[in-house]
């Protein structure tokens, strides 16, 4: 037999050991995945048996009839104790529950005389809790009668003990209170509904009362933020924007890290105090100042994106949504009007704005999210212009020139009770893109109805002249100029097409998470995943408790 013929037979021995080979090998891999598998089902068993392990056991009072009390790693249970029937007849019993994520604090009961600050007999624990109503979050308490010191001490000490091993809730935080947003109530709201929770929860307090715009900015600069455990800012949606501009900054300033964010090293509670609270309810789904403390006080923590907003090259600021166009004359207008009453100016602003409604000419440009490259609700995207940014590389730039009567960029789904579903229904707080809500050139009528949709469930983008993005960056430029002047000519033409353009060089009104900015260039807008973290959790809508008449 030829060599030749020899290797070939060799050949197919050859491949038919080295199948079985990797099969063995594939055998053999499947069996140690399947031996890790079973391993970490055991583990997670055992650690939920764990945790519902009875840790303590007792007898208390709850209301007038004893219980059988329980206390696990997780929850605490209570059983009433009924004698059994002659009989034999069972009845079935309703045990309560809460878990020790829901309890914020607990105290010793005392009987105490009058004037007594002191000692004094033991009565039993009191633990206080929340409670969850829709949204909202309620302060209740669980009262457990035992008349035994001892008895009491102990379960005393084990609770007081689990509750600190939550290490997201803040024990010493830097309070900010506005005194002058809305109607001047936030340092009432602060001591009436919040003081008292945080004394409960023995959570210290250092409290700035701010006097002027950009106190709290010039105070966060200074301060020593390693001292505290959170930041608490009570007041509307302009010193919540001051407060997170303020923690991103100085989380740059301590990283000297000039060009690039840094995400900011403490987290941020809201009380809300203003008139519309846009941030508050897309992080609480209420403007409820109970619910917000109680989300701080439990350390619920949510991380969201923001956005940084530049012109000319020159940081203007960090914040969550902008409006150009509408938006941003409708602000200028209110401002002009601060001695009306929040309500009226609203009103105010938006019918003079409509009644005077002008397109922007302007140059818009945005990045598409990397992981969608279509719009957000479906629409298609015609006439654009596609470009590669010479300053980002491959990064593929959409542009569209045009007129716009209003164009929105928010990081965040800007919840109101204006706009329960929000301003931008399918952004979530940290999906790490923004939504771009660009309205072209229309009739007043038309204009109104798209806005009117905002109160209602859906609807507001189903119309021709409006298209909707997931983008990671914009840059706005204006192609004419349009200054904004408190004295607007009464005989404006009624031409819809035509902006209003004045000098050469005007700034131009911004509604930037609902304080006016003047801008004259190009703004360039940039989203940046997670990098503030606020106290409360993700909702999907708000409570729906304002109407807006004057549309």
């Amino acid at each position: 037999m030829s060599e030749l013929e020899v290797e070939a037979q060799e050949e197919p021995r050859d491949n038919s050991k080295k199948k079985k080979k990797k099969r063995k090998e594939k055998r053999r891999v499947s069996e140690e995945e399947e031996e890790e598998r079973e391993q970490d089902e055991q583990q997670v068993e055992k650690e939920e048996e764990q945790s519902e392990s009875v840790l303590m056991r007792g007898i208390f009072k709850v209301g007038k009839k004893s219980h059988d009390v329980l206390l696990t790693r997780t929850r605490l249970t209570w059983t009433p104790i009924v004698p059994e029937s002659p009989t034999g007849d069972g009845s079935v019993l309703q045990a309560g529950e809460v878990l020790l994520q829901d309890v914020f604090a607990v105290k010793v009961k005392r009987r105490r005389a009058a004037g007594q600050q002191s000692g004094g007999a033991v009565l039993g624990l009191a633990l206080f809790h929340c409670r969850r109503r829709g949204r909202r979050l309620e302060e209740d308490t669980l009262h457990l009668h035992n008349a035994s010191a001892e008895h009491t001490q102990s379960w005393y000490n084990t609770l007081k003990e689990m509750l600190t091993g939550f290490s997201s809730r803040p024990r010493y935080v830097k309070v900010f209170i506005n005194p002058s947003s809305h109607k001047k109530e936030a340092v009432h709201i602060y001591r009436d509904h919040v003081a008292p929770l945080f004394k409960m929860a023995d959570i210290s307090t250092d409290i700035t009362v701010t006097d002027r715009k950009g106190h709290a900015l010039s105070v966060m600069k200074e301060c020593k933020l390693d001292e505290y455990d959170g930041v608490v800012c009570v007041g509307g949606d302009g010193s919540v924007a001051e407060l997170c501009h303020a923690l991103v900054l100085r989380a740059q300033l301590d990283a000297n890290s000039p060009e690039k964010p840094v995400r900011a090293v403490l987290p941020l509670g809201i009380i809300p105090a203003g008139s519309t609270d846009v941030v508050s309810c897309s992080v609480h789904g209420v403007r409820d100042p109970v619910t917000a403390a109680l989300h701080v006080v439990l350390g619920h923590l949510q991380q969201v994106d923001m956005c940084s907003f530049l012109s000319n090259g020159q940081l203007v600021r960090f914040g969550f949504s902008a409006m150009f166009g509408f938006g941003g004359r409708s602000l200028a207008r209110a401002e002009k009007k601060r001695w009306m009453s929040s309500s009226r100016r609203r009103e105010y602003a938006v019918v003079k704005t409509l009644a005077r409604l002008r397109p922007e000419d302007c140059q818009l440009s945005f990045l598409p999210e990397k992981s969608s490259k279509s719009s957000l609700f479906g629409h298609r995207d015609q006439g654009k212009d596609q470009e590669l940014d010479p300053e980002s590389g491959a990064e593929s730039w959409i542009t569209n020139q045009g007129l716009y009567l209003s164009i929105s960029i928010m990081s965040i789904p800007c919840l109101s009770p204006h706009a329960p579903q929000g301003l931008a229904p399918n952004t979530s707080l940290d999906n790490g893109s923004a939504s771009l809500i660009a309205v072209g050139n229309a009739s007043r009528s038309e204009f109104i109805k798209h806005l009117k949709r905002y109160s209602s469930s859906s609807g507001q983008f189903s119309f021709p002249f409006v298209e909707t993005h997931s983008v990671s960056a914009v840059k706005i430029r204006p192609r004419s100029l349009i200054g904004w002047s408190d004295e607007d000519s009464e005989d404006e033409g009624d031409s819809k097409n035509t902006p209003i353009i004045q000098s050469e060089g005007a700034a131009l009104p911004w509604n930037i998470d609902g304080e006016l900015v003047e801008l004259a260039n190009e703004v360039f807008i940039r989203v940046h995943p997670r990098l503030i973290t606020l106290y409360g959790e993700g909702v999907d809508d708000a409570e729906s408790t304002v109407t807006c008449s004057c549309i």
